[in-house]
């Protein structure tokens, strides 16, 4: 390797700053932890963003910089590689979080990114527990929660993970059977199709917002999960209301149409809730920082 090359590469010392930092989110305890003195983890910080030229820490709270996490998971992959005897089988140790998830939250938006969670923190085991919109109720007691509601909950801590529009869409099958439905924003219109009832997305959002005075409709399918709403309309039930966001894959695939221009907000919002003092754990932090990232929130 060229001399320019290895004065390049960051100082071990603080990379295995920065790596324990991101994990511990406390100085103190990353000084504790490579027994050094706190303003010696902080000069070495300020030592690596200094030759990277980036910041690596957003706020006090020591949450990443998008760029501080896409270093820390190649600073990680480093050290760990520094760590394997040629040899010698290594034992990682894995440390679980257990994260309570409504299944169409999972499967649409959490699962397709997981991957790249894996990559930043190998060494979480992550367990995904279902819970039922609304009920709040899971098989086994979590350290972290993905609630959909309007919010916010008295009964923990929180953040809005997740806003969305939602607007009509039926299936191409339905829409011929039925005929042209216009910008379905008339009584006439919705008057003449099977509408598809979820409490989690009610019709009266739709209604108040194209100024008709419409109760919410007492007969038709009903579904308590939003995956299976939106398939129910792919096969033919009717019309429902399409979250844009949660139900992007139905209609990229075609299974479902877009059926006007206008898109309303909903007043149901995904949440990421916990317990006071959750957040003190490295984990519970960490996957709070990755998810509000990697959905942008």
């Amino acid at each position: 390797m060229h001399p320019d090359a290895i004065r390049r590469i960051p100082p071990i010392h603080c990379l295995a700053a920065f790596e324990s930092l991101a994990r511990l989110r406390s100085v103190t305890r990353t000084a504790d932890e490579l027994s050094v003195t706190p303003s010696a983890v902080s000069h070495r910080l300020r030592q690596l963003e200094s030759q990277l030229g980036v910041k690596l820490f957003a706020r006090a709270d020591f949450s990443l910089t998008p760029e501080g996490a896409t270093y820390l998971a190649r600073v990680r992959e480093g050290l760990l590689a520094l760590q394997q005897v040629p040899g010698a089988v290594v034992e990682r140790r894995s440390t679980p979080l257990r994260v309570a998830v409504t299944p169409t939250f999972s499967r649409e938006i959490l699962l397709p990114r997981l991957a790249l969670f894996r990559q930043a923190w190998p060494e979480i085991e992550l367990v995904l527990q279902v819970v039922i919109p609304f009920t709040n109720v899971t098989s086994e007691e979590a350290d972290l929660e993905i609630r959909y509601g309007p919010g916010p909950y008295a009964d923990v801590e929180q953040v809005r993970l997740l806003s969305d529009e939602v607007f009509p869409a039926c299936s191409p099958q339905y829409l011929h059977e039925v005929g042209p439905l216009g910008t379905f924003d008339t009584a006439g219109d919705i008057g003449r199709v099977r509408l598809i009832r979820s409490p989690l997305e009610p019709w009266s959002t739709w209604f108040r917002a194209c100024g008709l005075d419409l109760p919410e409709p007492r007969q038709g399918a009903q579904f308590n999960d939003v995956g299976l709403m939106l398939d129910a309309a792919a096969c033919g039930f009717g019309v429902t209301l399409l979250r844009r966001r949660l139900g992007a894959a139905w209609l990229d695939s075609g299974r479902l149409v877009r059926l006007s221009p206008r898109a309303v907000a909903s007043p149901q919002h995904h949440h990421l809730c916990w317990q006071p003092g959750a957040m003190e754990r490295w984990e519970c932090a960490a996957f709070a920082d990755w998810l509000r990232q990697a959905l942008g929130s």
